[in-house]
Parts: structure tokens; C-alpha cells; sequence
């Protein structure tokens, strides 16, 4: 059975993503390509502290701290967009359930600003996160096909979670 600290190991690396993006509030599709790096980091780095801080976690609860960096580009407006940016991850395992907790993080999915999901790994060894926010709330899944393949579906839903605005699939391979 996965857990977190593995989840987290087997996502270490460099991934190459083509994701596609069903906007459809807007009626468009997105086609987006990128390079994905995902670096582990020590519970006493200084932005996991913070977070953890920010969050009245104490540092010690968290398990396996990783910052996930992308570079990419979109085909949104007709022309190339590019797209990049990094966010700190930080899980917070619940000591009462097996395999759920929190995901703390410095700046969200469907919004950029600091965010608390919840997730946890089902009995097929897929990562679920479900993170509210002010406007919206995401969904987003992971699985691993082999450990040089990964699939990802996300959706973004009405802050009262009652309609989808984007649904998007990604399918990732190891560098």
C-alpha cells in the first residue's frame, strides 16, 4: 500500500507533462506543455518552517516537504504563452487515519494564494487532493501507470463545488 513518504519519492525527478485543459466556462480547450521538477526538501528548511508556521503547524509533523517548479508553455489566445512559476508542498499526515491528511502549500492550483487541502491515497494507490478556496475548488488526482509514468486529472469546481469550470488530463513521463 502507497503512502505518502513513497508517493512523494516516486514523484522526485524531472517530469516532461502534456496536459489538456477543458475551460469550459469559456468554451476552449488548452493545450499545455511543460517541464515539471519536483525537489525534496528537509522539515527544517526555512520556507517549510514558515508554512508550517503560517499554518500553526508544528515542523515536526510533516513528512517528506517538497517544492514543485514548472516551465512551460500554452496555446491559450492563438499564440504561445509561457508559463512558470513554484510552489512549497508540505504534507501533514492525520496520525488518527492511515493515509490521509493535509497538504499545506505556499500558493494554490485554482488560486494564487496560500492553501490547505486535504488528501489522501486510495486502495489503488491514487493520490487525491481536494483544496477549497475563496472563488473555486479543485480536485486533482495522481496516479502512477510505472515509476517513470504518472497521470493527473484536476478540476475545478464552483466554490459550492456544484458545477465544473475546468477539467484537465495530463500524462507525465520521468527525464
Amino acid at each position: 500500500m502507497m503512502d505518502i513518504q513513497t508517493f512523494v519519492q516516486q514523484s522526485v525527478g524531472q517530469w516532461r507533462s502534456q496536459r489538456s485543459a477543458h475551460h469550459l466556462a469559456f468554451g476552449h480547450f488548452e493545450a499545455i506543455e511543460s517541464v515539471i521538477e519536483i525537489v525534496p526538501l528537509t522539515g527544517d528548511d526555512p520556507s517549510v518552517v514558515a508554512l508550517c508556521k503560517a499554518n500553526g503547524v508544528a515542523p515536526e509533523q510533516v513528512v517528506s516537504p517538497f517544492r514543485v517548479s514548472w516551465q512551460g508553455h500554452s496555446d491559450w489566445d492563438e499564440g504561445e504563452k509561457s508559463l512558470e512559476g513554484s510552489s512549497i508542498l508540505v504534507p501533514v499526515p492525520d496520525p488518527s487515519q492511515t493515509n490521509c491528511g493535509q497538504l499545506l502549500r505556499d500558493q494554490g492550483y485554482a488560486e494564487t494564494m496560500a492553501s490547505v487541502g486535504k488528501y489522501h491515497i486510495t486502495e489503488d494507490e491514487m493520490f487525491v487532493l481536494t483544496t477549497d478556496y475563496d472563488r473555486a475548488a479543485a480536485e486533482e488526482k495522481i496516479w502512477f501507470v510505472n515509476p517513470n509514468v504518472r497521470c493527473r486529472v484536476s478540476f475545478i469546481k464552483t466554490s459550492a463545488g456544484t458545477g465544473v469550470v475546468t477539467a484537465s488530463f495530463s500524462s507525465e513521463i520521468k527525464q
